[in-house]
């Protein structure tokens, strides 16, 4: 039975740390999550998705050191930092990341969300997968209870804030310190940080 709460608590870390996968609410929408850095974890998120394994998740941090552990030269993200924290994934290169996280081209896309108890659940965790609460191809969950419906004990857990209707997070290659914006989202990138 799934564990259900309105928190980010200590179970949600627990759960988290042990391989769990469960809808986390961020600044945007929410995410089926689940740490990152366990391969276990992100082919089980794939598989409740049914996403294939050439289109890779958006990975969430906590800070700019966060990216060490993911193989990103922290002056990758000079330009990103200036909206950081906030709705923008940049694309790095990566290639020396996990293979189960990265993809074809040896990148990663990673953001660091303005969402403070997110931000400090991340903390304690590590690195996490979050990817749009659908099934690969279907409208995204705004509710917790949509999400349910749809995916039910598949998810181990679920954390309820009430809906969530933003746009997703913008989406830019980072390349020799300037943005090219692939997927346009929540936050408008300056003409100057672009290619």
């Amino acid at each position: 039975m799934a564990y259900k709460t309105d928190n980010f608590d200590d179970e949600i870390v627990r759960r988290l740390m042990k391989g769990d996968v469960g809808l986390l609410p961020t600044d945007t929408i929410y995410g089926i999550s689940g740490r990152a850095l366990d391969k276990i974890t992100v082919n089980r998120i794939r598989q409740i998705k049914g996403r294939s394994h050439d289109k890779p998740f958006i990975i969430l941090i906590s800070d700019i050191k966060m990216l060490d552990l993911l193989s990103i030269s922290a002056d990758q993200a000079i330009t990103v930092q200036k909206y950081w924290p906030g709705p923008l994934s940049g694309i790095f290169q990566a290639p020396s990341a996990p293979d189960w996280l990265r993809a074809a081209d040896g990148t990663l896309a990673v953001r660091l969300p303005d969402y403070d108890k997110l931000v400090k659940l991340i903390q304690k965790t590590g690195p996490i997968i979050s990817t749009s609460a659908n099934i690969s191809g279907e409208r995204p969950a705004q509710t917790a209870a949509q999400a349910e419906s749809v995916f039910g004990g598949q998810l181990d857990f679920y954390v309820n804030i009430g809906p969530l209707n933003n746009p997703p997070s913008t989406l830019a290659t980072v390349k020799d310190g300037r943005l090219k914006v692939l997927r346009p989202g929540s936050v408008n990138v300056s003409k100057e940080d672009t290619i």
